[in-house]
């Protein structure tokens, strides 16, 4: 599949997405707030602090009953039997990030025993890093060997393949990770960790829908996106709904084919649209 973005610059893409008509609807703040994968992945987490989100989750419907819930929770690998004990909303996913999160930087026999083990444990999502050293250096079968091989310990399960965005920063290599990525099996392609100096981007999303959308041309496969990491206004979250919607169509605007990824942005979006300030979690 050739590279639509081949030669092309950032300046480049930005002024692609400045030509993009956005949609500021303040409807689809709500929208969005269905859409969000709750993160915690800090070093100070404990069973405890997951517990006490769990029991936030769980009163969600009683304190927000006209808004949406989360997508899914995500969380690392030891705190998946939490949230398989604790989480009673049958519609929000546990997600957890797995295979040496957030450096990748492990076997691959690692990397599938630590998958194994969350989706054991009652995951029913894993995200996971494409190691972005060895793309660079262009190891494309070390990677599309790994990933197939975690992928295939899933079963039914979601993959979402973090290409960190931020550190290839070429749209070049963003959209050739993109691309491999998705050969290889991932079901999302997610923009970041939020664990590097850069983080997502529209410019990054702006080349991952396209790299999407030419994948569904040529396999009709829907792959999902999720941008990630640094995403803590509501005017960030609308932009990144905005795109998606223009590039890949309404059809993608739901949980199984777009997330956000983000922990401070919830009480951003609740109290955006409760007009008061929500600090709930």
């Amino acid at each position: 599949m050739s590279n639509t973005f081949q030669g092309k610059s950032k300046e480049d893409i930005q002024i692609l997405i400045s030509r993009l008509q956005a949609d500021n609807n303040p409807v689809n703040t709500r929208r969005i707030l269905g859409l969000l994968d709750f993160t915690s992945l800090n070093v100070t987490d404990t069973a405890a602090t997951i517990e006490d989100i769990c029991e936030k989750i769980n009163n969600y419907q009683f304190v927000f009953p006209d808004l949406p819930c989360f997508a899914a929770i995500c969380v690392y690998p030891r705190f998946v039997h939490v949230l398989k004990k604790r989480l009673a909303i049958p519609t929000v996913k546990i997600a957890s990030v797995a295979g040496g999160f957030p450096s990748s930087q492990t076997t691959t026999s690692v990397k599938i025993a630590e998958t194994r083990e969350a989706i054991e444990a009652g995951a029913d999502e894993i995200d996971m890093v494409m190691p972005p050293g060895e793309f660079i250096e262009g190891n494309k079968n070390y990677i599309r060997d790994e990933i197939a091989s975690v992928k295939e310990i899933m079963g039914g399960k979601r993959l979402k393949i973090i290409i960190e965005s931020g550190v290839l920063s070429d749209p070049e290599l963003i959209y050739s990770a993109s691309i491999l990525a998705m050969e290889s099996g991932a079901d999302f392609i997610k923009t970041s960790t939020g664990k590097e100096k850069v983080s997502a981007s529209p410019d990054a999303v702006y080349i991952m829908c396209h790299a999407i959308k030419n994948f569904y041309h040529a396999s009709g496969k829907m792959i999902g996106i999720k941008p990630a990491g640094g995403i803590a206004s509501t005017e960030d979250a609308l932009s990144y709904y905005s795109l998606v919607e223009t590039i890949l169509g309404k059809e993608w605007l739901l949980p199984e084919n777009f997330r956000i990824g983000a922990s401070r942005l919830a009480n951003i979006l609740l109290s955006e649209v409760e007009g008061r300030n929500v600090d709930y979690f």
